[in-house]
């Protein structure tokens, strides 16, 4: 499988070719960065830690997508507006683990998905696809009567709040309860709040130093207390769940996945 990555110079972009590299059955394909991006030029094999192989980074989003068998973004959520229209024109998959998409985000992906294989997921680590699933049904087992808190940590860098692997989290639980996130959600609470609301799923965001990722999911009963924890230590585990998605593709169908498809769960 040819593979190209966006975002090519970025933390996660360097992590992703290193893993393309190093994976049997996979092939560097390309990578881009944005125009005037200062990596532009630079060979591909040394962003990665390795040495050159003699491809280098370009801004020519539709070359990557006409020479990639796969492509994987974890860019912006703008981004998904320029590429995911460049998967569907050539028929090229995609795998999206960026966080923080809106409906308009979505809709693209969707509409690529039509002609083309798209895997979206907040977080492409196999553990925390294993949380989704044990959150769900943790929540629909215990019932209402537990409450439901939500704590994540990230680095400092990170731009977005609650992260899309907590919502993910929120959006597992809420099914089990057999309701909506948007119905149920506290994601701020500051000054006299009043008692906690019945059913209610809350939030608490923490930032700070290098975290890679720290997601728990508390259900808190009257005398006893259940949490379900992830750690991530190295952004490793996102890499290699995008890698393994992107082999996944192979010859699959036009449709929208998610990593429990990729995983079989």
């Amino acid at each position: 499988m040819r593979i190209g990555i966006i975002g090519c110079a970025g933390r996660m972009g360097r992590m992703l070719l290193r893993t393309v590299l190093d994976s049997p059955g996979a092939q560097l394909a390309g990578g881009i960065e944005r125009p005037g991006h200062p990596a532009l030029g630079d060979d591909l094999g040394v962003l990665a830690g390795t040495e050159p192989i003699g491809v280098t980074a370009t801004d020519d989003a539709a070359a990557l997508f006409e020479t990639s068998d796969v492509v994987i973004d974890f860019s912006t959520p703008a981004a998904s507006l320029v590429h995911a229209p460049l998967a569907a024109v050539h028929h090229t998959a995609l795998v999206v683990g960026t966080t923080g998409l809106a409906g308009d985000h979505r809709a693209a992906l969707a509409q690529a998905a039509q002609t083309a294989p798209v895997v979206v997921a907040a977080n492409m680590s196999v553990g925390i696809n294993l949380l989704l699933g044990l959150t769900r049904r943790v929540a629909e087992v215990l019932g209402p009567e537990y409450d439901i808190e939500i704590v994540e940590m990230h680095h400092r860098h990170k731009v977005d709040a609650p992260s899309g692997t907590a919502l993910a989290l929120g959006e597992a639980a809420a099914a089990g309860r057999g309701t909506a996130l948007e119905d149920a959600a506290i994601r701020v609470r500051d000054g006299h709040t009043g008692a906690r609301p019945a059913g209610a799923i809350g939030f608490a965001t923490l930032r700070g130093g290098d975290v890679v990722g720290e997601h728990t999911v508390i259900f808190a009963g009257d005398g006893e207390r259940l949490e379900l924890t992830h750690k991530a230590t190295s952004r490793s585990v996102f890499a290699t769940g995008a890698v393994r998605a992107a082999l996944w593709c192979e010859g699959r169908a036009p449709g929208l996945y998610t990593m429990r498809d990729v995983l079989g769960l």
